[in-house]
């Protein structure tokens, strides 16, 4: 099974207490993982790190299935204000992009296909805890809820547990690496904008 033959996701963000990269285990519903999704950073971006808000800073992520086989890539470079990122497939061809859009008390993230048209939008309520999906025609797609991890987890940690529920298939296969990529690496962006 491939990893992204599953429309249910559940991200479990592990957990480091001095850490420059972020990493997060990725398991289907019967709670066999099936993946990973880990960022790549440079020697000199984690210094810089040190010196500069890193929610101006580039990232790169990495999907990998479980037999740590590269599956697709999100990247952003420097952003003073809102991220625009780029998420390509296993073969580095770009198959969306993602803009974060400014909406009062909502965070809102636009999700567009390569010849930049909107496939589909993610909402997040005003604690930024839950999201809901919708295609272009505003039709809900899915969810994102997030998961209690516990008090010394929540407390001490930026941890997170949630679940990505995609409930509507897609057309085409790019689209969907572009929605669930783009879903599960929305807590970085926005942990990342803090």
């Amino acid at each position: 099974m491939s990893f992204f033959d599953t429309n249910s996701y559940f991200i479990d963000e592990k957990v480091n207490m001095l850490k420059f990269e972020n990493e997060y285990k990725v398991f289907n519903d019967q709670a066999v993982q099936i993946g990973s999704v880990k960022q790549k950073l440079s020697s000199g971006a984690k210094v810089l790190s040190l010196l500069i808000n890193k929610a101006m800073m580039p990232f790169h992520l990495e999907i990998r299935d479980q037999n740590d086989v590269l599956q697709a890539t999100i990247s952003r470079g420097w952003t003073f204000w809102m991220s625009k990122i780029a998420i390509k497939n296993a073969e580095g061809v770009q198959v969306g992009t993602v803009a974060q859009k400014w909406a009062f008390m909502k965070p809102t993230f636009k999700i567009y296909n390569t010849q930049n048209v909107q496939i589909a939008e993610i909402t997040g309520d005003w604690k930024a805890w839950n999201f809901t999906m919708y295609d272009a025609n505003k039709n809900q797609i899915g969810t994102i809820t997030k998961k209690w991890a516990g008090v010394a987890k929540e407390l001490f940690t930026t941890a997170d547990k949630y679940n990505v529920n995609l409930t509507s298939p897609m057309a085409q296969p790019q689209d969907k690496i572009a929605i669930i990529a783009s879903a599960i690496t929305i807590d970085m962006v926005l942990k990342e904008s803090k």
